[in-house]
């Protein structure tokens, strides 16, 4: 996997938002945006939430145990269903993890134009129910969700989370 650094500002939007006269000067040692690279093949799978958790831990970012298993099973969600469903025309992804002050954002792109919608699947199916996953950790936790379009014609899925989680 290939990191690519990239800023403080990818905040996602209504994610953590700080009065600026509460926000300390400058961004938090933990701040930033890094970005990995991966083929679609399975062994990415394990690889990307291995360097995930690593890059929370080296950063020394203020998660929780409960909220790094959240983010860590998000990723392996997201970056499945890109290897089993966008593969065939995008052989590459990214995992991209954004921390703010008060946020994690993780996020999964590929190039396949094909825009998912989480389905209600039947007890008896053993798949299918990836992307109702995610919606339900980062609903739990307080964060959000979402499916976007990308300007290359693919797609980003991405889920951000708040560092103190809020009771629901």
């Amino acid at each position: 996997m290939e990191n690519h650094g990239r800023g403080f500002d990818s905040r996602p939007e209504g994610a953590g938002d700080v009065p600026p006269d509460r926000r300390p000067p400058g961004p938090l040692p933990y701040e930033g945006v890094w970005r990995f690279t991966a083929p679609a093949i399975d062994a990415s799978v394990p690889q990307a939430r291995h360097a995930v958790r690593d890059l929370l831990f080296r950063q020394r970012v203020p998660v929780s145990d409960d909220l790094v298993h959240g983010l860590l099973l998000i990723v392996s969600e997201l970056v499945t269903n890109a290897v089993r469903h966008a593969a065939l025309l995008s052989p590459m992804l990214a995992v991209e993890v954004a921390v703010g002050a008060e946020w994690v954002r993780v996020s999964v792109e590929d190039n396949h134009p094909y825009r998912p919608t989480a389905l209600e699947a039947d007890h008896g199916q053993t798949g299918g129910r990836g992307l109702l996953l995610v919606r339900e950790v980062a609903r739990e936790s307080g964060g959000v969700c979402d499916v976007e379009h990308t300007a290359s014609g693919g797609k980003v899925i991405w889920a951000a989370l708040p560092l103190t989680p809020s009771i629901v």
